[in-house]
């Protein structure tokens, strides 16, 4: 695979031969992933009442310290397969009666979806598909998509280069999630729903707030509210908690209190962002994590 072999599929651009050698993502030119499940804790458009088809793929191009999925994300849990395997999940989970197929972390294995989506929609694939990801994408990736992904959910987790370096260890994230979520509004557009409220296609941006970092929120927000405005929907998300090497960095070792998520609250309001959503508090956000136990691969 001709896009393995150099490799530049993420703005790291490690440029080596994935048949080989691992790159930062610890990603080799096979499909791996860690789990096939319909989840439920989406947000309300993407799960609805019957599920989103998920698909976790192994590895990652950003490795945030403190990321929830650590075990499949940085350790690298998961089970390779074949392109045709993949498609089958796919066809799977539509059967299942999920509202979509819902590829997680996918950044890595771009061209082998590409091509798994192919083969699925040749056998009666018809469901849309989301691609979710860090955000940390390339433009010339994210063109590759079109006509392939119907609905786009990109994080967007830092307004500074500073915060990307010091907890995901790059120092280019800003700009490469700006850019590359302006392709994706290019190629899906406005939101679209169906009668049940279900998305059918569109971008969803994402956004977890860290402890201690309400400025940082603040500063995501006032960026999309500034570049995208009405385009997209807005996920602010509430579910953080130590994990990974979140410990390290005392600052975030804890999850966020009621009186950051209130401060959010209230500058959305200041910023008249109205379409999306922002979780509420709770006391398990681990339950939000996934069991990653190689079902149905």
């Amino acid at each position: 695979m001709s896009e393995y072999v150099n490799c530049k599929m993420c703005p790291r651009e490690c440029g080596v031969d994935r048949r080989y050698k691992l790159g930062v993502c610890k990603a080799s030119d096979k499909i791996k992933v860690a789990l096939a499940s319909i989840h439920n804790f989406e947000e309300p458009c993407i799960s609805g009442k019957n599920g989103s088809g998920t698909v976790f793929f192994s590895n990652c191009n950003l490795r945030c310290v403190y990321c929830q999925n650590f075990k499949i994300s940085r350790d690298g849990f998961g089970k390779e397969i074949s392109v045709q395997r993949l498609a089958d999940i796919f066809l799977e989970q539509q059967a299942r009666g999920v509202n979509n197929i819902n590829l997680v972390t996918p950044t890595m294995y771009v061209e082998s979806i590409i091509k798994a989506i192919k083969i699925a929609k040749e056998n009666g694939l018809n469901i849309p598909i989301v691609y979710n990801s860090s955000g940390y994408e390339k433009v010339e990736i994210i063109k590759k998509l079109e006509g392939y992904i119907d609905i786009y959910l990109p994080d967007f987790k830092y307004a500074t280069n500073r915060l990307s370096t010091k907890y995901s260890g790059v120092n280019n994230y800003v700009e490469s999630a700006l850019a590359s979520i302006e392709e994706m509004i290019k190629q899906v557009g406005k939101p679209v729903f169906d009668n049940n409220g279900i998305m059918k296609k569109g971008v969803i941006i994402r956004h977890m707030i860290l402890p201690n970092n309400v400025l940082n929120s603040k500063m995501v927000l006032k960026k999309i509210a500034e570049k995208f405005k009405n385009n997209v929907l807005v996920s602010v998300m509430a579910q953080y908690f130590p994990s990974g090497d979140a410990i390290k960095y005392p600052e975030i070792n804890r999850k966020i209190s009621k009186e950051e998520l209130k401060e959010i609250e209230d500058y959305l309001i200041d910023l008249n962002i109205e379409n999306g959503y922002i979780q509420e508090l709770g006391e398990h956000e681990e339950e939000y994590v996934p069991l990653f136990d190689l079902s149905n691969i």
